[in-house]
């Protein structure tokens, strides 16, 4: 874990500020959409749609974009494209922290609408991807593990601080927050080889631990699994066992004939 830690530690301090700008919003974003759509109301249905339909736009897509950002990270790097979604998170956050009046209120519906597509999933995914070209094969369960945790921490983190702060503060801090990520990622993340020197180390470590000799193959391994069952094979053994549960009509035997 530690080790982990010290590997990645300019990457899970991005990933601690980033999740606070973002997360530190969401208590209070239901009141400013309600005071800016339906002031003076309890209720208000066309904060619902909105909210509904901002959700599946996004969602959908994420859904097309990330496997592109992905894709592109493999070219360009995971440090360039990570740079996207954490330049991007600034723009909403900014707006409303300038004003909550109605007219920027859906100008932060636009923008949050079309920058989280991009910077919800691509941020986990990018940031997974960095951590496994960093990280051996063996070390990177240990490792995913230690970034959810950070990305945790800066959840309550955020949370817990828009407790404290009042609702124009809170934007103004989380955009603070995610300027701060964004220049971090700049100044001290470093790029990485996309696993060109853990492919070198496996490489070394196979000429000097030949196959035969590797602690994999010298340790016993289970058999194969069996194949599993079709469908007809267990209606079979069902049909059968009811059958041989089902008692038989006694039928009258005529008298064995004694042998001469």
């Amino acid at each position: 874990m530690k080790e982990a830690a010290a590997e990645l530690g300019h990457l899970l301090v991005f990933a601690f500020l980033f999740c606070v700008g973002a997360f530190m919003v969401a208590p209070v974003i239901t009141d400013v959409t309600m005071a800016a759509l339906c002031p003076g109301q309890d209720q208000c249905s066309l904060a619902i749609y909105l909210t509904g339909l901002q959700q599946a736009i996004t969602g959908l897509g994420a859904l097309v974009v990330t496997p592109v950002i992905g894709n592109l990270s493999d070219r360009y790097g995971r440090k360039a494209l990570l740079a996207l979604p954490a330049t991007l998170s600034i723009v909403p956050l900014a707006i409303m922290a300038f004003n909550q009046t109605r007219p920027y209120f859906y100008a932060f519906y636009i923008a949050k609408t079309l920058t989280a597509m991009v910077s919800e999933g691509a941020m986990m995914c990018l940031s997974l991807a960095y951590v496994a070209d960093k990280v051996p094969e063996g070390r990177r369960a240990a490792a995913f593990g230690v970034f959810s945790g950070v990305c945790t921490a800066g959840f309550v983190g955020g949370t817990i601080a828009a407790r404290f702060l009042s609702v124009s503060s809170t934007f103004q801090v989380a955009t603070l927050a995610s300027v701060a990520a964004a220049v971090y990622l700049r100044a001290f993340v470093q790029e990485t080889d996309r696993g060109a020197s853990l492919l070198r180390e496996e490489e070394a470590s196979r000429l000097l631990f030949p196959p035969s000799s590797s602690p994999e193959e010298a340790s016993p391994r289970l058999p194969p699994l069996r194949k599993a069952p079709s469908l007809l094979e267990m209606a079979t053994l069902l049909t059968s066992r009811w059958h041989a549960k089902t008692p038989s009509s006694p039928v009258l035997s005529s008298p064995t004939p004694s042998a001469c």
